[in-house]
């Protein structure tokens, strides 16, 4: 990897440099930018950029897990409070709302660099696969408080449902992005709201099928 800066103004240059990436990797796609394009975006040379990060492929990686870091701390107030299904309820439809101020044009910003990046090599598959242990970390744990207080079922398997809930996020924002429509979403977490019932001790307070809020 490269070298991490030790001061501000190497920390705002770094910063700034992951910025220009991310940005025209999320107009154009991954294999429309070079280097060249970063360099011009972020307003440094070649040897600044080297200075920070060994090749394209470094900077790449380091966009991705920049990513995860945004898109986690912007879920991170509403991940702290799924230990109960009206948590759940409230994070759903922070990822709804989230969704239709996009247009339902936005889809998961982690989801598309994994479309383009999955497989490039082992090192930027297994930054996927962190980036989503990671997201999905707190809803497991959410699920296990569910079960220890006796509201979720104890035979569940916790990370099969959380697992399931994630599909339905990343497979909702997905088909809203294609489709332009945020009820692709909402339907998505219905299904996944359905099963977390399903797995509930007793049924909920509210009725079954409650509607995902925009």
């Amino acid at each position: 990897m490269g070298r991490m800066p030790t001061t501000a103004r190497g920390r705002a240059t770094r910063e700034r440099i992951l910025e220009s990436a991310a940005e025209l990797i999320q107009r154009r796609g991954v294999a429309a930018v070079t280097l060249d394009d970063v360099e011009r975006a972020a307003k440094v040379g070649r040897s600044q950029l080297y200075h920070y990060f060994d090749d394209r492929d470094d900077l790449i990686r380091a966009v991705v897990h920049s990513t995860v870091d945004t898109v986690l701390a912007a879920q991170e107030p509403m991940l702290l409070e799924v230990g109960s299904l009206a948590g759940i309820d409230r994070w759903f439809d922070a990822i709804v709302a989230n969704g239709t101020r996009q247009d339902a044009v936005g889809g998961c910003a982690i989801g598309s660099l994994a479309s383009q990046l999955g497989g490039r090599d082992d090192l930027t598959r297994q930054a996927f696969v962190d980036a989503f242990a990671r997201w999905e970390a707190p809803l497991i744990a959410g699920l296990r408080r569910m079960q220890e207080s006796g509201e979720l079922r104890q035979d569940v398997d916790v990370t099969e449902l959380a697992d399931l809930t994630m599909a339905a996020i990343q497979g909702g924002l997905l088909l809203a992005q294609v489709r332009r429509s945020p009820d692709q979403l909402r339907l998505a977490l219905r299904g996944a709201r359905a099963a977390l019932e399903d797995a509930l001790t007793a049924p909920p307070a509210r009725a079954s099928g409650r509607a995902i809020n925009p």
